[in-house]
């Protein structure tokens, strides 16, 4: 017998997140792991801690100076961050 409404594994497992509400944390946890390969590894040296809430990420940095030039490419930081998720986890991100 053969079945005619087969389905691709990554399909049904993402159909399962979802109904289940655990795509949202995925995609945190996807873009916190991001965060050295969208910046880069010399960046993420000076990165101490990182963590969302409400749709910010946070970020601790250990070099003032860096602050200050992250603060400058915020916006295209978000923007790269969703896109390597793809979908939009981020709305501001936060340097500390």
């Amino acid at each position: 017998m053969r079945r005619r409404q087969t389905q691709c594994l990554g399909e049904v497992v993402s159909e399962l997140l979802k109904i289940q509400h655990l795509d949202k944390k995925l995609n945190e946890k996807k873009l916190l792991n991001a965060w050295v390969e969208v910046v880069g590894v010399a960046i993420g040296k000076y990165t101490t801690e990182k963590y969302l809430k409400n749709k910010v990420l946070y970020v601790k940095l250990s070099s003032s100076v860096l602050r200050n030039e992250l603060l400058m490419s915020r916006e295209q930081l978000v923007k790269s961050l969703n896109k390597y998720v793809g979908a939009e986890v981020i709305s501001d991100i936060r340097f500390c």
